[in-house]
């Protein structure tokens, strides 16, 4: 799946504005003693390197002269060695402290910030369109929910925590440099130019790198997934190695544009060290020249030196810094282009609910093209289509595979929104009902049922929660499942793997078809519901449909026309259109498209040729 392209020269503050406005300020509080605890510790190392002066000039040498610390008072020669190095470790343990505060606040602001992106990010996609999750690979959503969430807290709580902390440092520490001697301060910062454009430099190229590894993640993941779905085939197949082949392309691919961005990131800082050492050279050139003409003491140069260097790590800090915000801005940008999707299948504002109890479904003229049919300029899925199914009527759904019957079941529960025409519940359009209300009375059994990586109790009763231990069972007696459910170790406590895969087709179909009969909706959908039994399976569970479908109004799709001889109602469709619809008994003396498909059937069982094609996307 790929995102919608990122405008990457957004303006930076509206981002900004944004990444606090929805983030950072619902830790604003974790934040501000974060930063304080930042500015703390930046502070007190200028302070620690600040005392090297007097201990150099007090302790080595003028040694028995009064120390003056700080240019504010004088501490007595015979208490300087005492407290000195009580100072020192004060200091540091000062700042320690602080140290400590901050990384546990990061670490807690930080990961709070990862979770609430990773729940929105699941949130959106949940709740997008089923047209655009069909047209995006699901990968892409793992790689933002992993990757970019964590480029985002890494840049906006770390990052700017720590920048916080060397940026203040770095202030301190030239404040404390000029008040040594501010001659020697202006020198330094003639290197402030020169660093500045290394950030630019690297910055950009850590963006350029940042959008590639995002890209390659997405594809990473998506090979991941699609390797594991389909390993069977690449089994059967013996793809092993070409798969491998191609996984170990994506990863080369991604690891180049990671690599990109680590070099960038670690060139920066000994760039700026480079800088930094011409500055220390100028800057002992000029203050050996002072000390000749007694304008400098010893201790006052090497503080100085002290303050250079530890401006010299904080700006490195500052630089590596910088291209981590950058990576996270770039990230920022992706998460909240995704976010910003709005679902095209919205509510009304003023949508009703469904009234209790049985319900009239009618496909009114309905017409309907997938975004891909109106761009290449194919034929619309569905042209003019009517169809109505009153309580307690079964209208059957037949045709050659591709002519829209799953596309008919799809837009009953608002999957998709009609091009033309309407599909009414008890008249009504159901674009001017609830979602929630008109889902709540749909039941849905398809050709390949879902089944989650939970207990079997749990699944059936997804659609209804709160069932009670007896209704499951109840349920699943109906379906024919309970026999098999009772026979498994843990029974109804069995797990059922990834996607049911530790149940045979048949028993996850059962457990399907048990769902159904939990959530007893007026409204009930089967597509191709029994394709997947035995003949002894099929037989129970047609039984069970047939006490399920009682009462309501439902709508089925089958190949096997054995299953649908006894509808209400049949419509054949094909190419998009209601071609014939009628009793079967009708149908077949009419001679037409039905009556060929009866022939090529035995309509006491299924033959080899009786099976039309699976249904594919239609």
């Amino acid at each position: 799946m790929t995102t919608p392209a990122t405008d990457m020269a957004e303006p930076l503050r509206p981002l900004l504005g944004r990444i606090w406005r929805d983030y950072l300020s619902r830790h604003k509080t974790a934040l501000f003693i974060s930063m304080l605890c930042a500015a703390l510790a930046g502070g007190l190392s200028a302070v620690l390197l600040k005392l090297l002066e007097p201990a150099v000039n007090g302790l080595f040498v003028q040694q028995g002269a009064p120390i003056r610390l700080w240019g504010l008072f004088d501490i007595p020669p015979e208490r300087a060695l005492l407290f000195i190095p009580l100072a020192i470790v004060a200091v540091a343990l000062a700042r320690t402290l602080a140290s400590l505060g901050q990384a546990a606040l990061v670490n807690r602001l930080g990961h709070g910030i990862v979770g609430d992106i990773q729940v929105r990010l699941f949130a959106a996609m949940i709740r997008a369109d089923l047209a655009r999750l069909r047209s995006q690979h699901s990968g892409a959503f793992v790689s933002s929910v992993l990757f970019d969430a964590n480029l985002v807290r890494e840049a906006f709580t770390t990052g700017v925590v720590n920048y916080t902390q060397h940026a203040l440092t770095l202030i301190a520490v030239i404040a404390s440099m000029a008040f040594i001697d501010w001659r020697l301060t202006l020198i330094v910062l003639l290197g402030v130019p020169a660093v500045s454009l290394i950030m630019r430099r690297f910055g950009k190229k850590t963006r350029k790198a940042a959008r590639g590894a995002m890209t390659e993640t997405e594809n990473l993941s998506t090979a991941l997934m699609e390797n594991l779905d389909g390993v069977r085939l690449i089994k059967i197949e013996n793809r092993e190695a070409a798969e491998e082949a191609r996984v170990a392309e994506v990863v080369a691919r991604r690891q180049r544009h990671i690599i990109k961005g680590a070099d960038a990131r670690a060139f920066a800082g000994p760039s700026s060290d480079l800088v930094a050492m011409g500055v220390v050279a100028a800057v002992m050139a000029y203050a050996g020249f002072r000390a000749q003409s007694g304008d400098m003491t010893v201790g006052g140069f090497a503080a100085f030196i002290g303050l250079l260097l530890a401006a010299g790590q904080s700006l490195r800090q500052v630089t590596n810094l910088a291209t981590v915000m950058s990576e996270g801005l770039t990230a920022a940008r992706r998460l909240f282009t995704a976010l910003d999707i709005e679902p095209e299948i919205r509510e009304a504002a003023d949508a009703a609910d469904l009234p209790d109890g049985p319900l009239t479904v009618a496909l009114d003229h309905v017409s309907f093209a997938y975004d891909t049919t109106r761009e290449t300029g194919a034929p619309p899925t569905l042209s003019d289509v009517s169809i109505s199914v009153k309580p307690g009527e079964t209208i059957a759904l037949v045709g050659p595979s591709g002519g829209g019957k799953s596309t008919i079941l799809s837009l009953l529960p608002r999957f998709y929104d009609v091009t033309a025409g309407a599909v009414t519940v008890n008249g009504q359009d159901i674009r001017e009902l609830k979602l929630h209300s008109l889902r709540e009375r749909i039941a849905l059994v398809t050709q390949e049922p879902f089944l989650f990586d939970d207990t079997i109790a749990a699944n059936i009763a997804y659609g209804r929660k709160g069932a009670s231990a007896e209704q499951i069972i109840e349920a699943a007696r109906s379906a024919a499942a309970h026999d098999f459910i009772a026979a498994l170790p843990e029974g109804y406590a069995t797990r059922v793997g990834e996607a049911g895969m530790r149940l045979s087709g048949g028993q996850r179909q059962r457990i399907a078809i048990a769902r159904a009969f939990l959530k007893d909706a007026p409204i009930l959908l089967l597509d191709e519901a029994t394709s997947a039994l035995d003949t002894e399976s099929e037989t129970l569970v047609q039984a069970a449909l047939e006490r399920l479908m009682h009462g309501r109004a439902t709508l089925l799709i089958a190949h096997r026309l054995s299953t649908v001889q006894n509808a209400d109602r049949i419509y054949v469709i094909e190419a998009g259109r209601v071609v014939e619809q009628g009793a079967h008994a009708a149908l077949v003396k009419k001679g037409g498209l039905y009556a060929r498909l009866a022939r090529q059937q035995s309509l006491d069982g299924p033959s080899p040729a009786s099976v039309l094609p699976d249904e594919t996307g239609a």
